[in-house]
């Protein structure tokens, strides 16, 4: 294996470890954490930049193989095809075959698996931001839901206030009513015995009474 399939087996080994990591049932806070520093370090960034670059040559590479496999398999048709069969030939062939679909399974594999890593890295970052929301809102909710049954506590005692404050006014006006009738009441007497006095030849002295 030439030194570009060796580091592009070395790559494919390292995606699967990363992947490994990813789906890993770690705690939520480690998870968000861990998460938050590949999302946001910018070191993390300068290796993803190389990486890219890095997938460029093995997308390059694999298109390579895949050229290579074609071809060898032409040859092997065409040697099928001959009636003279020589041993060393069709095993050269065979082992050329068997190489260039090692590399470009080993290069195809390892292109897949960067998409898969890419996609499964944002599904996990979109759900812990989800979760996050997901807090924020219930914290919300349960301090809306808090200040909800303050309210209504204060809409009740608001209620019973108002009930007590009609009582007062009713009572006030039935003292109201009932002091005008006292008033009047009083007027009439004060009438009636000035007729009296007045039918009976005697003076009424309120300063005497």
């Amino acid at each position: 294996m030439t030194i570009y399939y060796s580091l592009t087996f070395m790559l494919l080994a390292a995606e699967m470890v990363t992947f490994c990591l990813l789906v890993f049932p770690l705690p939520y806070t480690v998870r968000k954490k861990l998460f938050r520093f590949l999302a946001e370090s910018p070191i993390i960034a300068k290796v993803a930049y190389g990486l890219k670059i890095s997938f460029i040559f093995v997308g390059v590479l694999f298109a390579d193989s895949v050229q290579r496999m074609i071809r060898v398999t032409a040859e092997s048709e065409a040697s099928r095809g001959e009636h003279v069969h020589d041993v060393r030939t069709e095993s050269s062939i065979a082992a050329r075959k068997f190489y260039a679909q090692r590399n470009m399974y080993l290069t195809g594999f390892c292109l897949f698996l960067s998409l898969v890593l890419a996609r499964t890295f944002y599904i996990i970052l979109d759900l812990i931001q989800t979760q996050e929301e997901y807090a924020k809102l219930k914290k919300a909710t349960a301090n809306n839901t808090k200040k909800a049954v303050a309210s209504a506590d204060q809409v009740k005692l608001i209620e019973e206030l108002q009930k007590k404050l009609a009582a007062s006014e009713v009572k006030s006006r039935d003292f109201e009513t009932l002091k005008k009738q006292a008033d009047q009441n009083a007027e009439e007497y004060d009438r009636l015995a000035t007729q009296y006095n007045q039918a009976t030849g005697q003076v009424s002295n309120k300063k005497s009474d």
